[in-house]
């Protein structure tokens, strides 16, 4: 679709809202993948000196969608929510944490995301975030520039993993 100075703002914003869940949906997609195949130990190795796991960035991805499309929408306090605090903590691995459990978690967090937006235009205002009001559209391009940074660092921590001899025990 072309567009110019006599097309309808409100075709201009759909086309704009379905380009930014197009590209999100695909980066969410990608990070939940990179889990596919590999084995708990794999998911869980840890290659760097923070608390960066290819298990904890899936997790730490669920707790960014609760952020932004739960308490920035609905403002739940993060409590009433189940999640963290703190981005730091919710990169926190707990013993039945696994690759099904997390990445069943991710697409339920994706799907409530929807969910919370489909009624939303892109000027909407969210007001629950410690940043204070937000438009829908600043929230996508956050999200959609976060989910793409973890993504690359997936795929660097996935090549890694694969590469990497499994650690004696």
């Amino acid at each position: 679709m072309a567009f110019d100075s006599t097309t309808e703002p409100t075709v201009f914003h759909a086309a704009f809202r379905e380009q930014f869940e197009t590209f999100l949906d695909e980066h969410r997609t990608a990070l939940h993948d990179t889990l596919n195949g590999l084995t708990e130990e794999q998911a869980r190795r840890s290659l760097v000196t923070s608390k960066t796991t290819l298990l904890g960035l899936v997790k730490h991805a669920t707790f960014v969608e609760k952020v932004w499309f739960d308490e920035a929408i609905t403002c739940r306090p993060r409590s009433e929510i189940g999640i963290p605090e703190t981005p730091d903590e919710s990169f926190d691995l707990h013993d039945d944490d696994t690759i099904a459990s997390v990445q069943h978690a991710y697409r339920e967090a994706c799907a409530a995301s929807r969910r919370a937006t489909a009624e939303l235009t892109l000027d909407d205002l969210a007001h629950g975030n410690r940043r204070g009001s937000l438009p829908l559209r600043w929230i996508y391009l956050h999200l959609l520039r976060e989910v793409a940074q973890h993504c690359g660092h997936a795929d660097i921590l996935r090549e890694q993993v694969l590469d990497a001899p499994a650690r004696p025990r």
